[in-house]
């Protein structure tokens, strides 16, 4: 699942911490939620484009997705989307790379006080697959397809991609901009991602001025 994917990609494999801060990452996964629920076609946009509605209710097997799907009690546009699915969104994604022994939840306190997680990867063959084929796009050795150019162009959104790889920051933003903007998937999941770009854009904008 694209969101699996996307938490992997935020864990550093060395620490098991989180490289980005929580609005972050909380608005990219819900992006990352929408694109899988419009690409199993049980959401899709209006005709004008402007709000997202369900339009198949039949039950997801994903846990996730199917919460998700619950909350879309009206049609809404993206942002308000965006903002209804994080709500405990990092928590059940990462239940379920702990179910499937891909990560750990270890408790832990900051400077001796306060209570934090860390999440030291337990199949780094999985981890490594996917920041490997994900890296690979954004340092520019090949090309982006559905999975991978959904994974970049949500990371951008958030102003994330340089704190999740490493390399020249300037160079990986044009990157992973251009990506965004590529024509990496079919007409009707590019028009999604697009309006949830603009969706986890808006959201994060909203987190960080305490709309």
């Amino acid at each position: 699942m694209l969101q699996e994917d996307l938490a992997l990609l935020f864990i550093d494999s060395r620490t098991g911490r989180v490289n980005s801060s929580w609005a972050s990452v909380e608005n990219a996964l819900a992006g990352a939620v929408l694109i899988e629920l419009v690409d199993t076609g049980r959401v899709a946009f209006e005709p004008n484009g402007k709000k997202l509605g369900v339009v198949d209710p039949t039950p997801l097997r994903d846990p996730v997705l199917q919460e998700a799907l619950g909350r879309f009690d009206k049609p809404m546009k993206a942002h308000r989307a965006v903002e209804r699915i994080r709500k405990r969104l990092w928590n059940n994604v990462v239940a379920q790379l702990e179910g499937r022994e891909v990560v750990r939840v270890v408790p832990r306190k900051v400077f001796g006080i306060f209570p934090a997680k860390s999440y030291p990867i337990v199949d780094e063959a999985a981890a490594g697959e996917v920041r490997k084929a994900t890296g690979e796009v954004v340092h520019g050795y090949r090309g982006a397809d559905a999975r991978t150019g959904s994974l970049i162009t949500l990371l951008h959104a958030v102003n994330a991609v340089h704190e999740v790889f490493e390399g020249d920051k300037r160079e990986m933003k044009k990157r992973a901009k251009e990506i965004a903007r590529g024509n990496w998937a079919g007409d009707a999941v590019r028009r999604a991602v697009e309006a949830i770009q603009a969706g986890v854009t808006s959201a994060a904008a909203a987190a960080a001025s305490g709309e």
